[in-house]
């Protein structure tokens, strides 16, 4: 098989990682331009390109995707499929129609669950037990496409975004080398998705890491994890600071205080009240400072048991 990979960050290499070791031919790669990083807004290069460097794989980094130039471009490859992994952009249809075999995505996603730009990190703050890879023929909609193959796998309980992105990308590179032969032969039955049980995953905000501790202990258990590395957990503590919540040593337990009251303090965590049951939070990290043990922040800003650290949602100015 010759195929195009189209992908951009971390998780697509692993997926062109396992075709190229299934000995696909891979002529080249599409990923997204290089973006400014860093305070000093040097050029970063996504992670596929630096993969596909090393391997002696030409990279495509088109601007422009609908400007029929890609579409040109890909119909001079003389390849057989086109294999995506978290590109970043919809493809248009011209561009869908140009391989003999079409284009094929491995989506982080139990489709039709989770549709979107992030579909694992979704998953992961809203607290689902389970969750997998689709291999689905692409569509010009929005991860809307028939599926042909799928692989499921638990969220455990300490997984954040990082961490179950790993699992999920071997997971997705193992799913297509599996069909490689299926997908030659055209002997994969696509599968319509489902009408119901469709979710939206957008890209994220900082908004989503705020916490609001009216809601259960649980679910910001699960969105503190989910929010990993980016936008970060956060609160807006009773200082008028914005502190950020750690998922490294993160609990739960039961227990009754009001909503963002320190509940009580032990040698290893803050408890904090909830709507319902206490989170217990290990690392702490206030602005323009290290991370450090929740206990220690708090002996610093001479806050005790019964001390209101969390300012409500409600009364908050973050954006």
């Amino acid at each position: 098989m010759r195929a195009v990979f189209f992908g951009s960050p971390q998780f697509a290499v692993a997926v062109l990682r396992h075709l190229l070791q299934a000995g696909v031919e891979v002529p080249a790669v599409v990923c997204q331009p290089d973006k400014p990083a860093g305070r000093g807004n040097a050029l970063l290069a996504p992670a596929v390109k630096v993969f596909a460097q090393q391997h002696g794989i030409a990279v495509h980094q088109p601007l422009k995707v609908r400007d029929g130039q890609l579409a040109q471009w890909l119909r001079s490859m003389d390849i057989d499929i086109a294999v995506v992994a978290a590109y970043g952009r919809i493809l248009t249809q011209e561009v869908l129609s140009t391989p003999p075999l079409g284009c094929v995505n491995i989506h982080a996603s139990l489709l039709p669950r989770w549709r979107g730009a992030s579909p694992i990190a979704r998953a992961v703050a809203a607290g689902d037990a389970t969750t997998g890879v689709c291999l689905m023929q692409m569509d010009a909609g929005l991860d809307t496409g028939p599926v042909l193959a799928r692989a499921q796998l638990p969220i455990e309980a300490d997984d954040t975004t990082p961490t179950l992105e790993i699992k999920l990308a071997e997971l997705g590179g193992a799913l297509v080398v599996a069909n490689l032969e299926a997908l030659v032969a055209r002997a994969l039955t696509p599968t319509a998705q489902s009408g119901e049980g469709i979710t939206y995953a957008p890209p994220l905000n900082r908004h989503d890491g705020l916490l609001d501790f009216a809601r259960s202990a649980t679910e910001l258990h699960a969105q503190v994890r989910g929010l990993q590395p980016w936008p970060a957990a956060h609160f807006r503590a009773s200082g008028d600071e914005q502190w950020k919540v750690a998922a490294e040593g993160l609990a739960v337990a039961a227990g009754s205080a009001p909503s963002g009251q320190v509940a009580k303090i032990d040698r290893e965590h803050v408890w904090l009240g909830c709507g319902s049951g206490l989170l217990g939070v290990a690392w702490l990290q206030r602005p323009n400072r290290a991370r450090a043990a929740a206990p220690d922040v708090l002996r610093g800003v001479r806050l005790a048991v019964g001390a209101q650290l969390v300012v409500p949602q409600d009364a908050s100015s973050m954006p």
